[in-house]
């Protein structure tokens, strides 16, 4: 096992924010894909995806100095990967920038099978919810990140986040069976 992986996060951003710029190589290794498949799963766009991803870790360097000792990394990096996400969208609201089922992978379900007609159904539910509640359960149920951490990234309580996902479950449902029942 490496002694890179016995380092904590925090404590690996911490050398980062004090200019040992190569340890972000460690970062990006333990967090590149998970970022790559929030994005790809807020935004159905593998190339997008990719191009995001590493504007998040371009802004971790240059932002390195707003990573408080004593946060957690993962929340301070979703918050980032947030902010990147808001950033593009803003920047290309005025454009065709709507999810297409058509062209969405198995790649939210990379371990599981699921047959072709419930995953087209799913993929239309989600795109069908707005774009806060799409986020909040690509990040707590695909990224499995904690309601606490969620909430932290979001400024909001921890109860706050319970509902608005038991909400956004809810209305997926209700999409999914409305399109299953056509």
């Amino acid at each position: 096992m490496k002694i890179e992986r016995l380092i904590p996060d925090e404590q690996v951003m911490e050398a980062v924010k004090n200019g040992e710029l190569q340890q972000a190589s460690i970062l990006f290794d333990r967090y590149n894909k998970r970022i790559f498949n929030f994005f790809r799963q807020l935004s159905n766009d593998t190339m997008l995806s990719e191009d995001l991803t590493q504007n998040v870790f371009l802004r971790m360097i240059k932002y390195r100095n707003t990573y408080r000792e004593g946060n957690r990394f993962q929340s301070w990096i979703y918050q980032m990967a947030r902010n990147v996400f808001a950033d593009h969208y803003q920047a290309n609201k005025n454009k065709a920038n709507h999810i297409e089922v058509e062209k969405m992978s198995n790649q939210l379900f990379e371990d599981e099978e699921y047959d072709e007609e419930r995953e087209q159904r799913l993929h239309s539910s989600l795109s069908r919810l707005s774009d806060e509640q799409r986020e909040l359960l690509v990040l707590t149920r695909f990224q499995h990140l904690k309601y606490e951490e969620v909430a932290e990234m979001m400024n909001t309580t921890v109860a706050n986040i319970k509902v608005k996902v038991h909400r956004a479950i809810g209305k997926l449902r209700e999409f999914y069976f409305e399109l299953e029942n056509r």
